[in-house]
């Protein structure tokens, strides 16, 4: 019986060996301070990227730039980007492809007691934007404030460009009337008070889309999939049992308090919120068309500075499994 015994447990420990030699290693690059970090700390901290079949190994970046080389160089395996940037890559010959990861996006806030009530108010006023005169959702509210109030906005209001946080200050201390800012600090605004008198995902539904649109998602080249689809289906997998964890679970959210900076516990709840708001729900095919629309209204409105030489969406742009290579 004891011979029995050791030969099992050695069995069982040359399956567990086995299973654990089996994991890829996947190399996450990402900005250093965002908010994606909460998602890859919750999937590691909880073993969720084991459990899927992978390891995932984390990698910041000071900047978006700065991960967008390591990309190109072979230094990580995947960053998080936009899929107007993925797609414009493909148009000049790469493989890069796209996963959903958020459909979380700024909103242009105002003041609690703020006269503004309309996009037709801020004729005249003074508007701060994060992400400069390019940003899509920046495009997308200019879209929509002309098609729906008749107002120009870069032309009819005076323009801020500027860094997001700097921004919220200078919203919160009055000096500007309204502020497009990215999704969490129009969080934390809403926390302190103020209100959102258009989100992009509004503006992007008024321009088309008929449901919310990932902003950003998981990028990674077609050739790595097809050389190790276990790595990118694990970490499918492994975003979908994070995502879910963190939809459901405040002892999660409690754990990345550190991370989330939040200034007071209303501002923490605001987070948390908006970001199980910005979890996608449709499958890739439905964003795809979706984006796809909105990218032919952001060539129109952006040109070529924007989007590059390509008038439609890339082919191939979302990652549709082993399709994609054919």
């Amino acid at each position: 019986m004891r011979l029995f015994r050791t030969a099992l447990c050695v069995a069982t420990m040359v399956v567990a060996l086995g299973a654990a030699s089996a994991a890829e290693t996947i190399r996450v690059g990402v900005l250093k301070y965002g908010t994606v970090n909460w998602e890859l700390d919750a999937m590691t901290r909880e073993g969720l990227d084991a459990k899927a079949g992978v390891e995932v190994e984390i990698v910041p970046f000071a900047g978006e730039d700065a991960s967008n080389v390591a990309l190109q160089a072979g230094s990580v395996d995947m960053i998080v980007s936009d899929w107007l940037w993925v797609s414009r890559e493909r148009e000049a010959g790469t493989d890069y492809t796209f996963m959903p990861y958020s459909t979380s996006v700024g909103s242009l806030m105002v003041a609690a007691d703020s006269p503004v009530r309309a996009l037709g108010d801020l004729k005249g006023k003074k508007i701060g934007v994060a992400g400069g005169p390019l940003d899509k959702n920046w495009l997308l509210v200019q879209a929509h404030a002309k098609d729906r109030a008749g107002i120009d906005l870069a032309s009819e209001a005076e323009i801020v460009y500027g860094a997001p946080p700097l921004l919220m200050e200078k919203a919160r201390s009055g000096e500007l009337d309204a502020v497009l800012n990215y999704w969490h600090y129009a969080a934390r605004l809403e926390a302190a008070g103020f209100r959102s008198l258009v989100s992009g995902t509004e503006a992007a539904l008024a321009m088309g889309a008929k449901a919310p649109v990932a902003a950003i998602g998981w990028v990674f080249r077609e050739s790595f999939a097809r050389e190790h689809p276990g790595a990118i289906e694990g970490f499918r997998e492994a975003d979908r049992a994070t995502k879910a964890l963190l939809k459901t679970s405040d002892a999660a959210f409690e754990a990345l308090k550190p991370l989330m900076k939040a200034e007071d516990e209303k501002t923490f709840q605001t987070l948390r919120a908006r970001y199980r708001d910005g979890i996608p729900t449709r499958d890739a095919a439905a964003e795809e068309a979706d984006a796809a629309a909105l990218y032919e209204v952001l060539a129109r409105i952006g040109g070529e500075r924007l989007v590059g030489p390509g008038r439609t969406m890339a082919e191939g742009t979302y990652w549709m499994g082993a399709a994609n290579g054919g």
